[in-house]
């Protein structure tokens, strides 16, 4: 580790992907990514003619990546396109690793406009979507409460 990257944590990893609406590319749209830590932090990019867009990955240094405290930032992509807007990522990460998002592989999405919402956890994170990436999700688990007990 390089002396500059002391207390550095990754708030959100690299992004890229295709955007569709019914199949076709969304050319020009606009992406309004935030991050949230203590502070907001806000980038934006456009989609090409083909729906590709691109979001390098967003880093910050802090202190209490050394602090017995859990890591947990708040990332949202909003999408606007043709007087409309779409939530296109709602979640939140709770590892400080680059690519913590895709299990350590680069976070490339293809997101349909018009898909159901997704609803997917990685690596305890969980994440509101209308995208799907190559990642194989955190294993489902049934948790038994004391409603769920028989009584004699």
């Amino acid at each position: 580790m390089a002396f500059g990257d002391v207390g550095k944590v990754c708030l959100f990893s690299e992004i890229s992907g295709v955007i569709t609406l019914d199949g076709k590319p969304v050319a020009h749209a606009k992406l309004v990514r935030t991050v949230k830590k203590e502070k907001a932090v806000t980038d934006e990019t456009t989609t090409d003619a083909h729906g590709y867009f691109k979001m390098p990955a967003i880093y910050d240094r802090t202190i209490t990546k050394y602090l017995p405290m859990e890591f947990v930032v708040k990332q949202d992509i909003t999408l606007y396109y043709n007087n409309k807007e779409y939530k296109l990522w709602d979640g939140v990460k709770r590892t400080e690793e680059e690519n913590a998002e895709s299990r350590g592989k680069p976070l490339i999405v293809k997101c349909e406009l018009n898909s159901e919402v997704n609803h997917i956890s990685v690596n305890g994170s969980v994440f509101f979507n209308l995208c799907t990436w190559d990642v194989v999700p955190d294993q489902k688990r049934e948790y038994k409460t004391y409603f769920d007990q028989e009584t004699d």
